[in-house]
């Protein structure tokens, strides 16, 4: 069974940095792309930033300059390092993963979300 698993959300004042990371564990025979999405309270769920497998990205533009995706493959993990964080950027953070498992089909995996709060 493949899995995502989110972690480092926290508290965190305005203009500070939060590290997220996203471990992809279970039957993985290949990564095509993964991306973070965040949804907060009352707003629909938005994409932030997504990398291929090809090393292709893209970034919401209210996070250009700010927010940077990275990737390391042998570790099949993807972070966010968010900076210059703003009360607006609070969400609960979602990782998302086009995944195709050994001996499967290739389909779209989210993990459990973790929760960025920005505060003041």
């Amino acid at each position: 069974q493949v899995q995502l698993v989110e972690s480092g959300g926290g508290l965190v004042q305005p203009g500070g940095s939060l590290r997220l990371s996203c471990v992809v564990s279970g039957s993985i025979g290949s990564i095509n792309a993964m991306g973070w999405y965040r949804q907060a309270p009352g707003r629909e769920r938005e994409l932030v930033a997504k990398v291929t497998s090809s090393g292709t990205i893209n970034y919401a533009d209210s996070v250009k300059g700010r927010f940077t995706i990275s990737r390391d493959s042998a570790k099949n993990t993807v972070n966010l390092q968010m900076n210059s964080l703003k009360p607006e950027d609070a969400a609960v953070y979602f990782c998302n993963a086009n995944i195709t498992p050994r001996w499967s089909s290739p389909r779209v995996y989210w993990g459990q979300g973790t929760q960025v709060t920005v505060s003041s």
